[in-house]
């Protein structure tokens, strides 16, 4: 009896770990030290408003200056009342279908805030063109920065 109850209470305690060792998830730091605050290969929709915000490594996630670029896009989008489209761009590492999905979620992630800044779902379409479109051709870490982007142009 005793043997029995040793046995249950060492797989209770054996399921306890398993099941928190298995709950547990590594909490991913974003880092924004390598998301490119240059501004030379910056266009502009209208006088002053940038057309494009960057991303940091592997990363859809809007940084303040992206937030801050994308309300006045928000603004110039509403008092011009255009179309636009957002395209989402990688660099130049990992394979063709990562890259692909990347500047998708990068894309989805700037049309989102634009939508919620009262910018309506049918003034903007998606594309990604993944790492095929680089601004910089380099293999450097500027280059990858200056490349991991979203640009928004106006629709035609």
């Amino acid at each position: 009896m005793l043997t029995k109850s040793l046995k249950n209470a060492f797989l209770v305690i054996a399921l306890g770990i398993f099941i928190s060792a298995c709950s547990t998830t590594a909490q991913k730091k974003t880092d924004d030290a390598d998301v490119y605050t240059g501004t030379d290969t910056v266009k502009f929709l209208a006088t002053g408003v940038a057309d494009r915000v960057f991303f940091g490594t592997n990363s859809s996630r809007l940084t303040t200056a992206a937030k801050a670029t994308l309300d006045k896009q928000a603004d110039y989008i509403k008092s011009s009342k255009i179309s636009v489209v957002i395209e989402g761009h990688a660099d130049e590492r990992g394979t063709r279908e990562y890259n692909l999905a990347l500047g998708e979620r990068r894309a989805n992630t700037v049309s989102d805030y634009l939508m919620t800044k009262g910018i309506a779902k049918t003034s903007i379409k998606v594309i990604s063109y993944g790492k095929e479109r680089p601004v910089n051709t380099d293999s450097s870490a500027l280059a990858w920065s200056q490349n991991r982007r979203s640009v928004t142009v106006k629709s035609n």
